[in-house]
């Protein structure tokens, strides 16, 4: 039987992880995007490009459903298609710096808030927390990954 403690740790941590989904879906719905689309553009604003098929496997879409949603942020301003600089017969995707300028301004607030929230710890606690963040995130993708290939 879990402990109160540990009761308390996983509700604080579910209740953290559903707050970081709920802003991200409001972002997405401010940004006029779905929320798959609003996860691609960060891939994409992270990467800076990426092939169709690169955004496909980051995404966990099939290429056709990548390729549609490509299309719609295309169509709305958000990406465009370029040429591969090291590949002329390949085409990447890249963000639209000036799309993304506003894509920052929607979340500005949540970063504020977060930088003061951070200016709390010590710099020895910023660097534990953010240690914790890069061993997070691949455990999350690989049970991702995992989540997906039970389907």
């Amino acid at each position: 039987m879990a402990s109160d403690v540990q009761r308390t740790e996983e509700s604080t941590f579910r209740a953290y992880l559903d707050a970081v989904g709920l802003h991200s879906m409001a972002g997405a719905t401010a940004a006029g995007l779905q929320p798959t689309e609003w996860y691609a553009l960060s891939q994409l604003a992270s990467a800076g490009a990426l092939t169709s098929g690169q955004l496909s496997a980051r995404i966990g879409l099939t290429t056709g459903a990548t390729t549609r949603l490509i299309d719609r942020l295309e169509q709305v301003g958000y990406v465009r298609r370029v040429d591969d600089p090291d590949d002329r017969r390949k085409v990447v995707v890249e963000p639209v710096a000036e799309a993304l300028a506003g894509i920052g301004a929607l979340v500005a607030p949540a970063r504020s808030k977060i930088a003061e929230i951070l200016d709390h710890y010590t710099p020895e606690q910023r660097e534990l927390l953010f240690d914790y963040f890069a061993r997070a995130t691949p455990a999350f993708q690989e049970a991702t990954e995992q989540i997906r290939s039970q389907n």
